[in-house]
């Protein structure tokens, strides 16, 4: 080999390296922060959330407003 393919070598070598480094900092410092909240045991649930129920009324609110908004949207376009 001659000096040349030598310093081409080193240099591709040196090149991959921060190349590489500067995606893995790129990509650390955009996903920073977005950390998932770990998994809660049953004993450190509190039972405040909604109750069945209260679920099932908003589920049905919903249905109601989508349903309200698609008529509108068909007697709109008819």
């Amino acid at each position: 080999m001659n000096v040349n393919q030598i310093i081409n070598m080193i240099m591709k070598i040196v090149m991959r390296k921060a190349i590489s480094k500067g995606i893995d900092a790129g990509v650390n410092r955009a996903t920073r922060g977005r950390k998932q909240a770990p998994p809660m045991d049953m004993d450190e649930m509190d039972g405040t959330g909604p109750t069945q129920a209260e679920i099932r009324q908003q589920r049905q609110a919903k249905r109601a407003a989508r349903q309200a908004r698609q008529a509108a949207n068909q007697s709109r376009d008819s």
